[in-house]
C-alpha cells in the first residue's frame, strides 16, 4: 500500500514537473512573440521618422525653411492706404485723395515725461504752430508737469491727510493744483512756452499707443525736413505722407458721400469691437457715415507690409495699393442743378405768406426700372439775424417721416380692387361723410358723380372713404356711430408695404428711418388712413411707391451703387462687381387694375387734373399730388401745438415707357388756420422745375 502511494506521489510530482516546465516554456514563446512586436513597430516607427525628417529636410526644405523666418519675423502693417475713388454715373470724379505731409507723435513706451516736455521744446523751436487752441487748463497741466514740487506745495497737510483717510482722491488733489496756480505764474510763460505747452498737449490726447498728428497743414518743406534729420534725437517724433479726402464738386451730395476717420480718432468707439473682429487696427482711418461707412469693404485701401529687422530698420515686403473705386449712381451736375432749384424755391417761398413754419423740401430722382437714384436733395433754411442761411438737409430722405396726403391713393384704390369693393368703372357720388360725433369728411370740394379714375385725377376724398367703410365692414348711416373691423388696418398696411410704404426700402445707406404708424384703430381714423392722413411716411418710401406704379408693379430696391472697379492707372477698366436691379415684391393685383391707376394718374396732370403745372406736357407725364394736415411744434417748447398744410408730389414720364421718376414733397407750408388764404405753390414750383432740368440734359 506504501508502495502504491508512493509511485502516486512520485508520478505526481513529475506531472507537476511537466506542467509547470510546460506553463514556462508557453510564457517564454509569447514573450518571445510580443518582444518581435515591438521591435517590428519600433523599426516602422524609425523608418516614419526617417521618412518624414527626408521628407522635411530634402523634399521641402524650402517650405518649411519660409516658415521658420515667417515664425521669427517681427510683422507691421504702414498707415492707413489711400481709400478708394468715388465717380459719378458717367465716371466724373466726385471724391479724390490729396497727399499731405504729416508730423507725428508716437509715444515709446519707456519715454519719461521729462523727456517728453525737452522734446516739446525742441519742436516748438522748429515749427509754426497756430496755438490758438491751447486753453488755460493745457496750460496749467502744462505747468504743473514743469512744476512738480511746486505743484506738492500748493496741497494743504490737512488735504493729504484726507486723501490718506480716502475723502480725497488723486484726481481731486489734481484739480486743486490746477485751481490755486496763479495768473503771474502763468504770465511766466512766453510765446515759445505756450507752443511748447501744446505741442505737450498734442503728444498726450488720446490713447496711449495711438498716433497723434501734430501738424500736417502748411508744413514747410524745412519742418519737414529739420523732423526728419531730427527722429534719432525727438523720440517717437516721425513724419510721413499722409492722404485726405477731397471734394471736386464741393459741398454737393457731399452729406450722403460720407466722411472718414482721422489717424487721431481711429475706429469710432461704438464700433471698435466691429473692426477690431475684421482686423483693423485702433488707429485705422475707416468710413464713418453714409456711403463712405456702407462701402467700406470696397474703399478700403490696403496697407503696406513691413519686416522689422535687427538693426531697428525696416524692410518692405508687400506693397500695399489704393482702396477699389466706385461708381454711384448720382449724375453729379444733375444733382448741382437740383440743388440750385430747392435754395432758389426755398429763399423765394419765405418772401410769400404764411411760410413762417415752411423751413425744408425734398427731392428724389430715379430710373423707376432699376431702383438706380440718379439725384437725390434736401435743403432747410433757418433765419440767421437778418438773412436766410440754407443748408444741406439731404440725410432728410431717408429718414424724415411726413404726412403724404393724397398722394397716396393710387395704393389705397389697389386695396379697393384687391378687396372687391371697388370695380372697374364703378361711379359713386362726391357726398360727405359724417360719422356721429365727429366733423363732416369731404373731398376738398363737391365732385359729384365720378368714377375710379376721375377719383384720382381731381383727388376725391370721398370715394376713399366709402372704399374704406366697405373694407372695414362697416354699415354707414349719416351723423350715426359707424363701427369697423380693425383687421382693416392690416388690409391697407399690408397692400401699401407692397408699395414701399411703411417698410425699410432697402436703400444702401445706414440709419434709414420707417416712419409712424398710428396705433389707434377708430374708425375716423381709417377713413383718415385711406387719403394719407394717418400714418406718415419717408420721401425715399414715396419714391418707391411711384417708381413701383411706373415700371408695372415691381417694388424695386433705390440705391446709389452702381459699379466697383479695381485701382488702376488706366482708370476704370477693371470692374469687380456690378450692381443688378433689386426686385422685393411684386403688386398682388390685376394688370387691368393697376392700368386704371395708371390711367387715373395720367388723368392727374391732364387738363383739369390736380397736377396741371406739375411736370411738362410734352414729356408725356403721369403723376398723383397730395395735401395733407399734420401738426407741429411751433414754439418749440416740447408741446404739438400748430396744424400746418404740407404738399407732395410724385410723377413719373414718360407714362407709356417711363424712364424717370420723381418724389417733391414740401412740408408745413402754411398754417391750416392762417391770416389769409393763401399757400405757396413752392412744391408745385419745384416739380416743374426738377422735371424740365431733368429733360433738359437727358433729351
Amino acid at each position: 500500500m506504501k508502495k502504491i502511494f508512493k509511485n502516486n506521489k512520485r508520478r505526481q510530482n513529475t506531472n507537476i514537473k511537466f506542467s509547470y516546465y510546460r506553463k514556462y516554456r508557453n510564457i517564454k514563446e509569447i514573450i518571445e512573440k510580443r518582444y518581435n512586436i515591438l521591435i517590428g513597430i519600433i523599426i516602422l516607427l524609425n523608418l516614419i521618422i526617417v521618412a518624414n525628417l527626408f521628407l522635411i529636410q530634402v523634399i521641402r526644405n524650402e517650405h518649411y525653411t519660409n516658415r521658420v523666418k515667417l515664425l521669427n519675423q517681427n510683422i507691421v502693417l504702414g498707415v492707413s492706404a489711400p481709400r478708394g475713388r468715388i465717380y459719378d454715373r458717367h465716371h466724373r470724379l466726385i471724391v479724390d485723395n490729396k497727399p499731405i505731409k504729416v508730423i507725428y507723435y508716437k509715444k515709446a513706451n519707456d519715454i519719461t515725461r521729462k523727456e517728453e516736455l525737452k522734446m516739446a521744446y525742441e519742436v516748438a523751436d522748429i515749427l509754426d504752430l497756430d496755438y490758438r487752441d491751447l486753453t488755460t487748463r493745457n496750460l496749467k497741466e502744462f505747468w504743473l508737469r514743469n512744476n512738480h514740487e511746486l505743484g506738492i506745495s500748493k496741497i494743504t497737510d490737512e488735504e493729504w491727510k484726507k486723501l490718506d483717510e480716502r475723502k480725497l482722491t488723486l484726481d481731486d488733489i489734481e484739480e486743486l493744483k490746477l485751481m490755486r496756480i496763479t495768473e503771474e505764474e502763468l504770465n511766466e510763460y512766453k510765446e515759445l512756452d505756450k507752443k511748447a505747452a501744446y505741442i505737450y498737449y498734442l503728444m498726450n490726447r488720446g490713447y496711449y499707443y495711438s498716433e497723434k498728428t501734430i501738424k500736417k497743414d502748411d508744413i514747410s518743406d524745412h519742418e519737414y525736413a529739420k523732423i526728419s534729420e531730427n527722429i534719432h534725437k525727438l523720440r517717437g517724433f516721425n513724419t510721413r505722407l499722409d492722404w485726405e479726402r477731397v471734394y471736386p464738386y464741393g459741398d454737393t451730395f457731399k452729406t450722403i458721400l460720407g466722411s472718414v476717420s482721422t489717424n487721431e480718432s481711429g475706429l469710432p468707439y461704438e464700433l471698435k469691437d466691429y473692426y477690431l473682429a475684421k482686423g483693423y487696427s485702433l488707429d485705422d482711418r475707416v468710413g464713418i457715415s453714409y456711403l463712405e461707412y456702407q462701402y467700406e469693404d470696397y474703399l478700403k485701401g490696403e496697407k503696406n507690409t513691413y519686416e522689422l529687422l535687427n538693426d531697428g530698420s525696416s524692410k518692405l515686403l508687400k506693397e500695399g495699393k489704393r482702396g477699389n473705386d466706385i461708381v454711384i449712381t448720382i449724375d453729379i451736375e444733375l444733382q448741382q442743378e437740383i440743388d440750385k432749384i430747392l435754395e432758389t424755391e426755398l429763399r423765394l417761398a419765405k418772401k410769400e405768406p404764411n411760410t413762417e413754419y415752411y423751413n425744408r423740401s425734398f427731392v428724389v430722382i430715379t430710373d423707376p426700372k432699376t431702383g438706380e437714384i440718379l439725384a437725390m436733395s434736401s435743403k432747410q433754411i433757418v433765419k440767421d439775424g437778418d438773412e436766410y442761411k440754407v443748408y444741406d438737409y439731404t440725410p432728410g430722405v431717408i429718414n424724415s417721416s411726413v404726412v403724404m396726403g393724397s398722394v397716396v391713393k393710387g395704393a389705397s384704390n389697389i386695396v379697393g380692387f384687391n378687396q372687391g369693393v371697388v370695380k372697374v368703372g364703378e361711379i359713386r357720388d362726391d357726398h360727405c361723410i359724417k360719422i356721429a360725433s365727429t366733423p363732416q369728411k369731404c373731398s376738398w370740394r363737391y365732385l359729384g358723380r365720378i368714377d375710379d379714375v376721375a377719383a384720382l385725377k381731381y383727388s376725391s376724398n370721398s370715394y376713399q372713404y366709402q372704399t374704406a367703410i366697405k373694407i372695414g365692414q362697416g354699415k354707414y348711416v349719416y351723423n350715426q356711430p359707424l363701427s369697423i373691423n380693425e383687421k382693416a388696418f392690416d388690409t391697407y398696411r399690408n397692400t401699401f408695404a407692397e408699395f414701399g410704404l411703411g417698410v425699410k426700402t432697402r436703400i444702401d445707406l445706414p440709419n434709414e428711418g420707417l416712419g409712424y404708424q398710428g396705433n389707434s384703430t377708430l374708425s375716423g381714423h381709417l377713413l383718415d388712413f385711406s387719403i394719407g392722413q394717418y400714418d406718415t411716411y419717408t420721401p425715399i418710401q414715396l419714391s418707391q411707391y411711384i417708381g413701383t406704379i411706373a415700371n408695372g408693379g415691381y417694388r424695386i430696391a433705390p440705391h446709389l451703387l452702381k459699379s466697383v472697379y479695381e485701382p488702376t492707372k488706366d482708370g476704370l477698366t477693371n470692374i469687380v462687381y456690378n450692381r443688378e436691379p433689386e426686385v422685393l415684391n411684386k403688386l398682388t393685383v390685376k394688370e387691368e387694375h393697376l392700368e386704371r391707376i395708371q390711367e387715373g394718374f395720367k388723368q392727374v396732370v391732364a387738363s383739369g387734373g390736380t397736377g396741371v403745372g406739375y411736370i411738362p406736357p410734352a414729356v408725356k407725364p403721369a403723376g398723383k399730388t397730395g395735401t395733407s394736415e399734420s401738426f407741429i411744434d411751433s414754439d418749440l417748447d416740447g408741446i404739438v401745438d400748430l396744424e400746418t398744410y404740407s404738399h407732395t408730389f410724385a410723377g413719373y414720364a414718360p407714362y407709356d415707357d417711363p424712364i424717370v421718376a420723381f418724389a417733391v414733397i414740401s412740408p408745413d407750408i402754411s398754417p391750416v388756420n392762417a391770416r389769409s388764404g393763401y399757400r405757396t405753390t413752392v412744391n408745385r414750383r419745384i416739380s416743374y422745375a426738377v422735371s424740365k432740368k431733368f429733360f433738359e440734359i437727358y433729351k
